[in-house]
């Protein structure tokens, strides 16, 4: 657990007018509300919001952000008032532990009303203030990091799948990476922990297997931009357990005949060398046509900028290289959390976290809340907003299965149970026959129709 200290340290190591007073404040005062709580793996309470806000300071944040990771718990489970934080910390604090409270509250059911009802308070939270939601991914990112102390199997089972199926992609939206992919794994290994260690350990010698080639690339790049007189880092990366295993499932293919398992992030000075150090890697080897993308000229919705482009290296091996700036970069891995670092006041920054029509998606998404007759209506406008890769369909006990976009009955049969992938013999879509090859949409009631014997 992070010391009272080594947390001052390390905010004051990036914001220069922190008020110490007030975070150590705010520190001495969990530890004292949650005093004699324990967490499920026996450790002190307070250990849980102390880590929260040291997540936080990695993504570089700002001091109220902090101190909301902090004081996160304390309306739900200690004697503390919403007036008695506004007293000490200050009304935006207040706020912001407020919202994250209401946000708590939430968890993912089965019913559909409710599960509309739940989104609809999430937007209203997030809308309010960005932050409320990272201090609530912070919080997620924490408890899954220690999932594995509870002892109840349903329990950590729903945790896993709630947060693969809602916060997960609500990172990943919001462009924080590091977040989404640490989100992602936990879940995944707690789900399919077989399939887990397979990739995890088939990744681990394909590396072994590899290293040569991508040895020799990583030399010639850093060679090759030198020659070009272009001033860059030159970084190895390779794709997420998880994010492996969903490309397998969505291709039918083996980990083996991925092409994109590794590749290099070239990092720059500025947006002209990013051009620059792309001509210089397609002059010098063959590239793939239609793998390279243009995300600098037309960003995505998260503000994610960076060139990709996919080379044939040695052995006929595909190699994905993505290029950006430094600045690109941080905002790539952090998302909407990075973009108040590059304000040069404390008022623009301040206007950041305040300003969300930068994020088109989350604007839109309360746009459809002010609009929705029905929840059933809410639900399809707004949960399948934040999942546009992903479709949700139902059992007819109202069990919620999340497909791969494209998916058909047989997938569902599969997702429900490999015994009862294996027995399909037909299926039916809101109560009619259907092709067990018919592609799924958003909300379909699937029963699937098992071969006797």
């Amino acid at each position: 657990m992070m010391r009272q200290f080594e947390l001052v340290d390390k905010v004051s190591g990036y914001l220069s007018n922190l008020d110490e007073n007030l975070l150590n404040q705010a520190y001495v005062f969990t530890v004292k509300k949650h005093g004699d709580q324990k967490r499920a793996s026996g450790d002190p309470y307070f250990s849980h919001p102390v880590e929260v806000a040291g997540i936080l300071t990695e993504l570089k944040l700002d001091e109220p952000t902090i101190v909301t990771g902090l004081l996160h718990d304390t309306l739900e489970d200690t004697d503390a008032t919403y007036e008695e934080l506004q007293r000490l910390f200050g009304e935006e604090v207040a706020q912001l532990v407020d919202g994250v409270t209401k946000l708590s509250k939430l968890e993912l059911t089965a019913d559909q009303n409710k599960q509309a009802e739940n989104f609809r308070k999430l937007l209203v939270a997030t809308a309010n203030d960005i932050r409320v939601l990272i201090v609530k991914l912070a919080d997620r990112l924490h408890n899954m990091r220690t999932l594995h102390y509870i002892q109840d199997p349903k329990r950590k089972q729903r945790i896993a799948q709630e947060t693969l199926e809602i916060y997960a992609p609500l990172a990943g939206r919001m462009g924080i990476q590091s977040f989404r992919e640490e989100l992602e794994d936990l879940s995944f290994k707690m789900l399919k922990p077989q399939g887990y260690s397979l990739i995890s350990d088939k990744l681990v010698a394909l590396k072994a297997e590899r290293s040569d080639m991508l040895d020799s690339i990583a030399y010639d790049l850093k060679n090759l931009l030198t020659e070009e007189g272009v001033e860059a880092a030159v970084e190895g990366r390779e794709k997420s357990p998880f994010s492996i295993w969903r490309k397998m499932e969505n291709k039918s293919i083996s980990l083996e005949q991925l092409s994109d398992i590794f590749g290099f992030r070239v990092i720059v000075n500025g947006e002209v060398d990013c051009y620059r150090a792309l001509g210089a890697v397609h002059r010098k080897w063959q590239f793939v046509p239609g793998r390279f993308k243009d995300y600098i000229s037309v960003p995505k919705t998260n503000n994610y900028r960076s060139l990709h482009t996919t080379i044939i290296g040695p052995n006929r091996q595909r190699v994905e290289i993505q290029i950006r700036t430094s600045e690109m970069h941080t905002i790539a891995q952090n998302g909407v959390a990075a973009h108040w670092l590059y304000k040069d006041s404390d008022d623009e920054r301040r206007k950041v976290f305040e300003d969300i029509k930068p994020f088109k998606w989350l604007q839109e998404l309360v746009d459809q809340l002010k609009i929705a007759n029905t929840a059933e209506e809410f639900l399809e406008d707004t949960k399948m907003e934040l999942f546009h890769d992903q479709v949700f369909c139902f059992t007819p006990k109202g069990r919620i299965i999340a497909l791969p976009k494209g998916a058909t009955p047989l997938d569902f049969a599969y997702a429900v149970h490999t015994e009862v992938g294996n027995s399909c013999a037909g299926a039916r879509v809101n109560g009619n026959i259907t092709p067990i090859r018919t592609v799924l949409r958003n909300g379909d009631e699937v029963e699937i129709i098992r071969a006797e014997g």
